[in-house]
């Protein structure tokens, strides 16, 4: 049975109203306590011993709101970044690893998962498109002994956190120096008139041609129709940067003169942008038409160019990556955009404030934006305290729908490492729910079915739903004496216990549990009505 016990349940009330309501300090401790204890028995012998007498018309409920935000981690699989820590481990271990990331994760209070799954134009999956991945099994093209399917296996345990669990697709890239060799399997070998040799050992697909277009498009959708993530992920590869080829232009000679024998007049750069927004337009239109709930998000260079802002100077994604993030976000081709705001706050020609107001200041959508931050090179006490206030500064910016991913999972492993102390005992300190998504979907499901079992000395509350399909968390409200507090769930979990008294502080003030409440969240994040129960003591 679900729950808390009673010393473990007032512990955490105790910790949770001392950070947040300043609840009990130490100062008023005595004097809140009589006074609550005091408005009980009143209560208690205005209504004869019944918080709720039939017929009565209860006060208006005000209800705690359940901590919003997306806290989202990437997951990186090219070159074995953070899993699998080395290509062609058994199965078991691969599996093994996974947990150890999710359950870390989990305790950390993460709710979404940004899993790469096509680092190289190969599958973290089972796939008719593309060969399994050297990442995975150290040949590409050779499938896990004995057989599983890592994406499905990750979804379903991510799904049994609460967390999202977001596929992350390089659109373009087909080979990767610390891929292993060039495989009969690659993309290089069986489609070499789509593919562009690099001089640093990459191959990269020509974004401007037609076959790469429908190939990578076809590999995304199937992806979508078949398995039950709840987002498609880009990063910020698009044209190769310039470091892939020697500083070199990347050698598209043959498609630009095949566009120009055609008719073509845009310049070669404004051929090259178009040919990555038809790309980014079709997939978004495409997934909403199969799938309207899966999100998709983009994660961009930090920088659209230098001087927007007129402060910022660097790196020109637009002319060198050929990626007009400015215009996928303008126009809403994305569900949230992560911009890689990689900069510390007080760096003035790349501040993460100032650049993190200007993309807020393009999102003509009204779009998620939730930026990147770079949080596996955090080090010392320093570090953390830049990260944290990144945080807190992304809550200052969209109070309504914060959030942020942090890169990568390496940086959550280390039990020890003083960030992710850090975060659990500040901005990560309670769990949170995912801000809803209005545009896919603003109807909320239907609210549980509630029932209460009264037991020796806790009450067990039990709910059903009429389409557990359409839930992804519950959230338990509670109230001791007069305060209200919640728990959120995961869907699996539908039975919760609590005490019937509570001591919160050591002169052993007992709070008595009133009321309950049970709500359904769906998977775009809208909460149902709440089923509201009273609680009879027995005597």
């Amino acid at each position: 049975m679900n729950g808390l016990k009673p010393h473990t349940f007032a512990a955490n009330l105790k910790s949770k109203e001392e950070s947040n309501t300043a609840y009990l300090t130490s100062v008023t401790k005595r004097i809140l306590a009589a006074r609550l204890l005091g408005t009980i028995l009143l209560v208690l012998f205005i209504s004869g011993c019944s918080m709720f007498k039939p017929g009565a018309a209860p006060k208006e409920e005000i209800f705690p709101q359940p901590e919003r935000e997306f806290r989202g981690v990437w997951v990186a699989t090219v070159a074995n970044i953070d899993w699998p820590s080395e290509p062609g481990l058994a199965t078991d271990q691969q599996k093994c690893e996974a947990l150890a990331i999710l359950d870390s994760l989990q305790k950390r209070n993460i709710n979404a998962v940004i899993f790469q799954v096509r680092p190289q134009c190969d599958a973290f999956y089972d796939s008719k498109l593309e060969p399994w991945s050297y990442y995975l099994t150290g040949r590409q093209g050779v499938a896990p002994d004995p057989y599983y399917d890592p994406l499905e296996f990750w979804i379903n345990e991510a799904h049994k956190r609460g967390m999202e669990l977001h596929a992350w697709f390089n659109p373009y890239r087909a080979h990767h120096p610390k891929g292993g060799p060039v495989s009969p399997a690659s993309i290089v070998k069986r489609k070499p008139d789509l593919v562009k040799k690099l001089e640093n050992g990459y191959y990269w697909l020509d974004p401007a041609r037609k076959g790469t277009q429908h190939h990578s498009f076809a590999v995304v959708m199937d992806v979508v129709r078949r398995y039950d993530i709840d987002g498609v992920h880009f990063d910020d590869y698009f044209y190769p940067y310039p470091s892939y080829n020697n500083g070199k232009d990347f050698p598209d000679e043959d498609s630009y003169h095949a566009y120009l024998q055609q008719g073509g007049k845009l310049s070669r750069g404004d051929w090259r942008r178009k040919a990555v927004n038809d790309f980014i337009r079709r997939v978004y239109r495409a997934i909403k038409q199969t799938k309207p709930w899966v999100k998709f998000g983009l994660s961009p260079f930090g920088i659209y160019r230098p001087h927007h802002p007129a402060s910022v100077s660097g790196f020109d994604q637009y002319r060198t990556l050929y990626a007009d993030a400015r215009l996928w976000l303008n126009q809403g081709w994305v569900d949230y955009w992560a911009p890689q705001l990689y900069w510390p706050i007080n760096r003035v020609r790349q501040s993460f404030p100032v650049l993190l107001g200007w993309w807020l200041r393009e999102n003509k959508k009204q779009r998620h934006v939730w930026p990147g931050l770079f949080t596996s090179r955090v080090k010392d006490a320093a570090g953390v305290d830049e990260n944290l206030n990144q945080i807190m500064i992304v809550r200052g910016f969209e109070p309504d729908a914060p959030g942020h991913i942090h890169f990568s999972a390496k940086a959550f492993l280390d039990t020890s490492a003083i960030l992710s102390k850090a975060l659990l005992t500040g901005p990560y300190r309670r769990p949170a729910l995912i801000p809803p998504s209005p545009w896919l979907d603003d109807e909320p499901p239907q609210p549980p079915r509630v029932r209460t079992q009264l037991m020796a000395d806790s009450v067990s509350i039990r709910w059903t739903h009429g389409d557990t399909s359409d839930v992804f968390r519950w959230v338990v409200y509670f109230r001791y004496g007069d305060r209200w507090n919640y728990q959120i769930l995961n869907r699996s979990q539908m039975t919760f216990t609590l005490p019937y008294r509570l001591s919160a502080d050591e002169n052993k003030v007992s709070f008595v549990l009133t009321r309950v409440a049970v709500t359904a969240v769906d998977r775009t994040g809208n909460e149902s009505a709440r089923t509201i129960l009273p609680v009879t003591i027995p005597q």
